[in-house]
Parts: structure tokens; C-alpha cells; sequence
């Protein structure tokens, strides 16, 4: 019997669009890191890097051991668990009608996942003592999308993830706390920029990604973290 396959995947963009990469590592069934691939995309969209991601993991693994994805894009998990057989119903339409973004590489991946055991894990990516399996991804797909050089290798040579930046909660009265979005509505409003409620998942130009009902702000020409517009001010 063939065992369980854990692995990550990510994808990486330097703008969004930007010069962009994709990334996977594979482990063995106990979560050990066995190898590693990435590969430059160009010029091209953050969703890009992470749906190939996926497409170039499921290509690399035995389409008949159980696989577990680990992967920070709520994006790739939502299209492929959640969005597709109703794009499908509707001949590669959303529900608002407009043609499904990213298309072939999506019909590829659902090709790809046909008849597999795959189960497709969300992990909160730049944490401290997060999933070290997407740490190593997200180290090798931000580097190839930053030199454009494909890469790989094997649990003697993993990238060396970044490390994160840890946060320090300190106490405060009650009164003078302030939540997440009344935080980034203040920071956007210094930037000039108006705020609204996220409808859908997305990823900001940062590479990081939003979730549905996160505040968000015009960062550039796209969506994002209003810090991000802050910033690019």
C-alpha cells in the first residue's frame, strides 16, 4: 500500500501582477520534507503562482497515494473544493455571469484531481511556529519569482525560511482598544483611500492574502491591506 503524501504548495508575485513563481514541497506521511520544486512564471498574477502550484504538485505525486495540500491561498482551496462544479453547471461562468479568471490552468487542476484522494488543508502563511512545510513553499516560490530561476532540490537542501515577525499584545483599557477594521479604515483614511468589506477571498498586491469580509482599500490598480495603501502612498 502506497502512504500518505503531506505537502505544500504556494505561489508567489512581486506586485501582483509582477514577476511570479511557483512553488511545492513534498513530505512523507510524517510530515518530513523529502524534495522541493519552483519555477518562474514571468510576468503574471499572484492566483496564477498558486493555482500552478497545484497543478505542478499533483503532476509530481503518485496519483494513487492519499495526498494532503497544505497551502495558504484560500483562492486555489475555494476554486478547485467549493466554486468549481458550479462553473462547470454554468459553462465556465460565475455567478455573475462573467467568464471564470484562470480558466485552462483550473480545468487542468480538475483533470489533474480526477479519481485522487486529496485533501486540501488552509494554513495561516507568515506565522510564528506556523506549518513549516509552507514556510519552505513560500521561501521557494518568493525566490524564484524574485530571480526567475527555476529550482529544486531535496530535504538536504531546503530553502531557509524567512523568519516571521512575531507580535507582542500588550494590555490596554477597554475603551482605548481598537478592532482590526476600525484600525485599517483609520490607516486607508490617512491614504485618501475609502474602505469597504471584502466579498470574496482575494490577495493584495503584497503577495498576502484577504479573507471574505476583511476590510480592504485600493492599493495601486488593485485590492488590498489599507496599510499596503498606506505605504505606496
Amino acid at each position: 500500500m502506497v502512504e500518505r503524501v503531506i505537502a505544500a504548495c504556494d505561489g508567489a508575485a512581486k506586485g501582483n501582477p509582477g514577476p511570479a513563481a511557483w512553488a511545492y514541497v513534498i513530505a512523507d506521511g510524517s510530515g518530513v520534507p523529502q524534495r522541493w520544486q519552483a519555477g518562474a512564471l514571468g510576468h503574471n498574477t499572484n492566483n496564477v503562482g498558486e493555482l500552478t502550484a497545484l497543478e505542478q504538485l499533483l503532476i509530481a505525486t503518485d496519483a494513487s497515494a492519499a495526498l494532503e495540500v497544505r497551502l495558504d491561498s484560500t483562492y486555489t482551496r475555494d476554486a478547485v473544493t467549493k466554486w468549481l462544479a458550479a462553473w462547470k453547471r454554468n459553462g465556465w461562468k460565475t455567478a455573475a455571469g462573467k467568464p471564470v479568471a484562470n480558466r485552462e490552468l483550473i480545468q487542468r487542476i480538475d483533470a489533474l484531481l480526477e479519481g485522487r484522494d486529496v485533501t486540501f488543508v488552509y494554513v495561516p502563511a507568515h506565522q510564528v511556529n506556523g506549518d513549516p512545510l509552507n514556510a519552505i513553499a513560500d521561501k521557494a516560490a518568493s525566490d524564484a519569482a524574485r530571480t526567475q530561476q527555476d529550482a529544486g532540490g531535496t530535504a538536504a537542501d531546503l530553502p531557509v525560511p524567512d523568519p516571521a515577525a512575531a507580535t507582542t499584545a500588550r494590555s490596554r483599557p477597554a475603551a482605548k482598544t481598537a478592532t482590526a477594521s476600525t484600525t485599517a479604515s483609520a490607516t486607508a483614511k490617512r491614504s485618501g483611500s475609502r474602505t469597504l468589506a471584502a466579498r470574496f477571498p482575494g490577495t493584495c498586491p503584497c503577495s498576502r492574502p484577504y479573507a471574505k469580509g476583511d476590510t480592504i482599500t485600493k492599493v495601486g490598480s488593485s485590492w488590498g491591506h489599507p496599510q499596503c495603501a498606506a505605504t505606496q502612498a
